[in-house]
């Protein structure tokens, strides 16, 4: 961040919104000091100080390892609940589509704390075997294909906090961030396979898992082999659902 910035953003008239939307628009240019948001805002120095601390307290904001102020998880929160009506809307005939090109179930998880809750799902009919996980079933974020998407593009805290107890390691989330998806075998219940992929919302940020899953015969024991490409492909049409 260099100089000052240009007071051309729309004005709302009362002074401290557009002082807040002054702020957290020379952060959305990456972390920042108390003194270099001071000199790029053009605000008083206690000002600034007196609306960073109020957003913090807020979780619109937050520190980083250096004490740099950065925008907070809350941001990112109201990013995924403006979406979700959308993603909803969106998912089931993505999924549907999905199930019949693979012949596999399909699911779409979002993230609760230290849960991941299936919130649509395309289910393989005449299997003759009960449904894995029905819509609204909560399941544990320390197994799984999916579990490991929602987790790999957290922030390092979070990350590693969530790896504690977990049944994949810190190299596991490193191969899927190159990869871009991930598999699991056996990891909810034996023989089963598993495959998710990303689903992305404003600012490329990780909102959901879109998954496929069933008997390893379906799905075989390198199911990223045979499905991820059409995995991919409907995570990113969720994807492009939310961000037009």
């Amino acid at each position: 961040m260099n100089g000052t910035m240009e007071t051309t953003m729309d004005t709302s008239g009362v002074g401290v919104l557009d002082k807040t939307a002054l702020l957290l628009g020379a952060l959305a240019e990456g972390p920042a000091s108390l003194r270099t948001l001071t000199d790029v805002t053009g605000l008083a120095r206690p000002t600034v100080h007196r609306l960073a601390v109020a957003l913090e307290n807020l979780r619109l904001l937050t520190r980083d390892m250096k004490g740099r102020f950065v925008l907070g998880p809350r941001l990112g929160e109201l990013a995924a609940e403006a979406g979700r009506d959308r993603l909803l809307l969106g998912a089931g005939p993505v999924l549907a589509a999905l199930r019949d090109r693979t012949g596999a179930s399909a699911r779409l998880y979002r993230r609760q704390g230290d849960l991941r809750v299936c919130v649509s799902s395309a289910e393989i009919a005449g299997t003759g075997t009960p449904v894995r996980a029905p819509v609204g079933a909560a399941l544990p974020m320390k197994v799984g294909a999916a579990a490991q998407v929602l987790l790999a593009w957290e922030e390092p805290e979070e990350l590693h906090r969530g790896l504690r107890g977990a049944g994949f390691g810190a190299i596991t989330l490193a191969g899927v961030r190159r990869q871009g998806w991930a598999q699991s075998l056996g990891a909810g219940e034996p023989g089963v396979a598993s495959l998710a992929a990303p689903v992305r919302g404003p600012g490329n940020r990780v909102v959901a898992a879109v998954t496929l899953d069933g008997p390893v015969e379906t799905l075989s024991r390198a199911p990223g082999r045979l499905f991820a490409g059409a995995l991919v492909d409907a995570a990113v049409q969720l994807s492009e659902g939310l961000i037009r």
